[in-house]
């Protein structure tokens, strides 16, 4: 069996002998707040990652429901879970976490929230990277999972493609896009000889301001393209995450002064470059986040946002705003010329992934703007992107009779698609978080400044796959420029409930089109009497 060594900063080294890791070496902090029903699978998936895994911390933030009860069951069956209850509730993460922190007696900790698990051998990917490596922090992949669906997202997958060692924050700044804690693995000698822990009490987005102390502290990190963690969306629970709970403008003043506090935090240690990254991260991920969602927010909500975000980027340089992508700066342009909020529904589809810029398509002095009565509001870098990157919006209306009757509108972009020469349209009928797609492939016709297409196609290979919900997107195929891929943009009328047609095969199908959050058309398909049954008693439960 290998052993481990300790470099001078405290932090441990190398394994002396690879292949086999060393037991014992990580301690597993599981917070919770009333939360009895999760909190036992939460801390079985900590106890599962053997042999890394030498105790489990699980700290009771006070709570009012079975939470104590159950943890302390559990507690009395498994000598390696040491369980701390607070008497008094703290309002956050910060407070717990800090608390199992200072009670780890192992040279390495992760994180765990009690409505959240630990895929199996988590541990271990990340371990066996920071030994291998000899670096403070080991970080892998994080997969949102949302509930009952069970619809799997990556979250920031870019970083986590295959293994990698940055020797610093600054040679891939790009590390400050991932601000969760419960990803990664940390050398607690690192994090102790540098202070690095969460604000205390009610801090919502308290990962903003612990990510930035460790990364201000310049340490190596090790990335592993392994899932390391499996974070469960809850969208309909009774008392959603800080993180989701978006429909009140606390929430965005919130995030706002974690964002400005982890700039503060990097300037505080000298470190310019990752300042900048942290506000280009704040105009790429943040604000597009906020814009999506703002055409669902009530009048009261769309002024409050629209000021504070004016304020906020009122403190941008125009080379700051140059340095984001596209769609970020001409979002962040529009909102610091517009004094009031306008444009929502077009903001919000430039705002979505992939972007859409709709039309119209005005121009001053032949230079693309937002608006003829914004012209302040430049969209740089449309003359120059390659036309794989152009925000290109396809619209797409379906109807169903016995077959599904999907028509196409593909609109120009300042001239530039016609450039290309689109000539075809392939869609892809692709179930939500899968990685293949049924295919449909058809001409497209020149249609006064654009283009257009109908497809006609079955339902049964979509039945033939189970009760799904299956997203549209298309790849335009250019006589020049190659491909360019989008999300379809859901228009025309969709029917408000499911529409029920027969199957000889099936009995009967159930589809309800509908617009995603980023006014994507997707299609749920219920397959069969007995899905038909299960989808009314989900929604009368729903109801009730």
């Amino acid at each position: 069996m290998s052993s481990v060594t300790v470099n001078e900063s405290g932090t441990p080294g190398r394994p002396n002998a690879p292949g086999t890791l060393p037991p014992g070496l990580v301690s597993v902090i599981v917070i919770g707040y009333d939360d009895a029903a999760h909190v036992a699978d939460a801390v079985r998936s900590a106890l599962a990652q053997d042999p890394a895994v030498a105790e489990v911390i699980a700290v009771d933030d006070a709570s009012t429901d079975g939470t104590a009860a159950v943890l302390d069951r559990l507690a009395a069956r498994h000598p390696r879970l040491r369980v701390i209850h607070r008497r008094v509730n703290s309002g956050g993460c910060g407070t717990p976490r800090n608390e199992g922190l200072r009670a780890a007696r192992t040279p390495y900790v992760m994180f765990l929230d009690s409505d959240d698990v630990l895929p199996e051998g988590a541990a271990e990917a990340l371990l066996g990277a920071a030994l291998r490596h000899g670096v403070p922090v080991a970080a892998g992949l994080c997969v949102r999972r949302e509930l009952p669906q069970r619809i799997d997202t990556r979250w920031q997958p870019g970083l986590y493609r295959t293994a990698a060692l940055h020797p610093s924050p600054e040679h891939h700044p790009a590390l400050l896009h991932d601000t969760l804690c419960v990803n990664k693995l940390y050398a607690r000698a690192f994090l102790t000889e540098h202070g690095v822990l969460f604000p205390e009490g009610r801090y919502p987005y308290e990962d903003f301001v612990f990510s930035a102390r460790l990364l201000a502290a310049g340490p190596a990190v090790a990335t592993v393209p392994d899932t390391v963690y499996v974070w469960h969306v809850r969208r309909r629970a009774a008392r959603p995450s800080l993180s989701l709970d978006r429909d009140r403008i606390a929430n965005w003043h919130a995030r706002v002064r974690a964002h400005r506090r982890g700039e503060q935090i990097y300037r505080a240690a000298g470190r310019e470059r990752l300042a900048l990254a942290a506000r280009v991260k704040f105009l790429d991920h943040d604000l597009r986040i906020y814009v999506r969602e703002l055409p669902r927010r009530d009048a009261v909500y769309r002024h409050a946002w629209w000021r504070a975000a004016r304020a906020c980027l009122a403190g941008y340089d125009e080379a700051e705003l140059a340095a984001a992508r596209a769609p970020a700066r001409w979002i962040a342009r529009v909102v610091l010329a517009a004094p009031a909020p306008r444009d929502l529904d077009r903001l919000a589809q430039l705002a979505a992934r992939p972007a859409r810029l709709l039309p119209p398509y005005a121009a001053v002095s032949g230079g693309p703007v937002w608006a003829d009565d914004l012209p302040a509001a430049v969209l740089d870098g449309l003359a120059a992107a390659p036309t794989r990157r152009l925000p290109v919006t396809v619209d797409a209306t379906l109807r169903l009779l016995l077959r599904a009757d999907l028509t196409l509108h593909v609109h120009d972009l300042y001239g530039r698609l016609a450039a290309a020469r689109p000539h075809t349209a392939e869609v892809e009928l692709r179930p939500r978080g899968g990685s293949w797609a049924l295919v449909l492939r058809t001409p497209l016709h020149p249609e006064g400044p654009g283009w257009s297409a109908r497809l006609r196609f079955g339902l049964g290979p979509l039945a033939s796959y189970g009760t799904r919900t299956w997203e549209v997107r298309v790849r335009l195929h250019c006589a020049h420029g190659g491909v360019l891929r989008t999300a379809a943009r859901a228009t025309g009328p969709l029917p408000r409930g499911r529409v029920a047609l027969p199957s000889l095969r099936y009995g009967v199908l159930l589809l309800r089109p509908h617009a995603t959050g980023g006014g994507a058309l997707a299609m749920r398909v219920v397959v069969g009497v007995g899905g038909a049954l299960t989808a009314v008693a989900r929604r009368l439960r729903w109801w009730g």
